[in-house]
């Protein structure tokens, strides 16, 4: 493993100091750490809330678990707003000094930390978006008429907490270990294997959210991240991580987050990580209406599983010719990257839509780009009742004279 951190390197050079603790984590596992009390919530003077709430003006909310990125500004999604999706399974009720995640399996020593005792070790905040794989998928969302439905399964958020590979340099890998098995709490105990390469290279532990724990929904009061891969490797709720030399093939990894392409000849493809290029405009965009002609700021997000955005084009013509965006600052790596683009409508109708070009140089396809990687046509996509994941292709918005906006994805 190479250190990238000073202060990380500094820890692994003490690990015989830290291994030392971690066996004492595990002794106490069962007792309290300091500082793990729940404080009681001091007064506060009238006309101010213990926890902050927005304006009684504001309605933007999730509708069916989906962010309302017609809403959004900036990069971050407020915690709030963050899509759901629980498998069909409310979120656990775990009073945090109670729960423990344990690190066993091909390991030299297993290790068991309480919630305060993960917060005691080096820590880390990083800026990274979580996918789910059937956002955008056209049997659910080909109809769909505004941006929250057709790409709101999908979030970004600063995750703060501990590098995986801290944790595992502690329990020390066993050469036979390739992978990794996650666990939540959840009462489905979903599960997911990781290849341990990419475990080591940037896997958080997370226990921070935008500047506070981790809300519910989201895996309180730990989860993984795993920056760029479909969401469903993103296990909430964590409890054990399983060191093991194979993948273990566990339900969302065997039938529900397969792909099922026609040129495969009724295979499935098992393991699918990155999500590719994406972008899409969130204003103006389906469900919209522009009052008048004259000046608009055309504006969006982009992102990719494979890294930064280095380019994203707009079109207002339907992709007759593309003209270069702004990117604002910062752009980080597997986050999303919001883009601004001067327009001015002349009242007559227009197509709007993006296209994202990422580090590695991959440009978000078309539709018929997309239908040929299947060896369909596009308009496969449009009849297909299979739900296809990963589908990430450029998202026009028709403006009508009316100054009405709406989603000609298959129009």
């Amino acid at each position: 493993m190479k250190a990238k951190e000073p202060g990380r390197r500094r820890f692994l050079k003490e690990g015989a100091v830290l291994a030392g603790w971690a066996v004492g984590a595990i002794r106490s596992a069962s007792g309290q750490t300091p500082g793990s009390e729940i404080r009681e919530i001091p007064e506060v003077p009238p006309g101010i809330s213990n926890y902050g709430e927005r304006s009684r003006f504001e309605n933007s909310a999730r509708t069916g678990a989906h962010t309302p990125f017609q809403d959004s500004v900036g990069i971050i999604t407020p915690a709030a707003l963050h899509f759901v999706n629980n498998h069909g399974f409310a979120a656990p009720e775990i009073d945090p000094r109670q729960h423990r995640l344990m690190i066993h399996g091909l390991v030299d020593r297993p290790l068991i930390f309480t919630v305060e005792e993960l917060k005691r070790l080096p820590s880390v905040s990083r800026i990274h978006f979580i996918e789910c794989a059937g956002n955008s998928a056209p049997a659910e969302t080909g109809n769909a008429q505004s941006v929250q439905q057709t790409h709101g399964f999908m979030s970004c958020s600063e995750w703060t907490g501990v590098p995986l590979a801290v944790l595992l340099k502690e329990a020390g890998v066993q050469k036979g270990a390739s992978w990794l098995v996650a666990e939540g709490t959840d009462a489905n105990k979903h599960s997911k294997s990781i290849p341990l390469e990419k475990a080591l290279e940037d896997v958080l532990v997370a226990y921070g959210q935008n500047g506070e724990a981790v809300r519910p929904d989201q895996g309180y009061p730990l989860r993984l991240v795993v920056p760029g891969w479909e969401g469903i490797s993103n296990v909430k709720w964590l409890r054990r991580i399983k060191l093991v030399d194979q993948p273990y093939m566990a339900k969302m990894e065997s039938m529900a987050y397969t792909v099922l392409w026609p040129k495969l000849e009724g295979k499935s493809r098992w393991f699918n990580f990155e999500m590719g290029p994406k972008s899409v405009i969130t204003r103006p965009s389906g469900g919209q209406r522009l009052p008048s002609r004259g000046f608009y700021e055309i504006t969006g997000l982009a992102w990719s599983g494979w890294g930064a955005i280095r380019r994203v084009e707009v079109s207002t013509d339907g992709g007759r010719t593309w003209k270069d965006a702004e990117l604002q600052e910062p752009v980080l790596r597997m986050a999303h990257t919001r883009f601004r683009f001067p327009w001015t409508w002349d009242g007559e109708e227009a197509v709007l839509q993006s296209r994202s070009t990422d580090e590695q140089g991959q440009v978000q396809p078309t539709t018929a780009e997309i239908g040929r990687m299947w060896g369909v046509n596009a308009e496969f996509f449009q009849s297909t009742k299979t739900r296809v994941n990963h589908f990430n292709p450029i998202q026009p918005w028709k403006v009508t004279r009316d100054g009405s906006v709406h989603n000609a994805l298959f129009s």
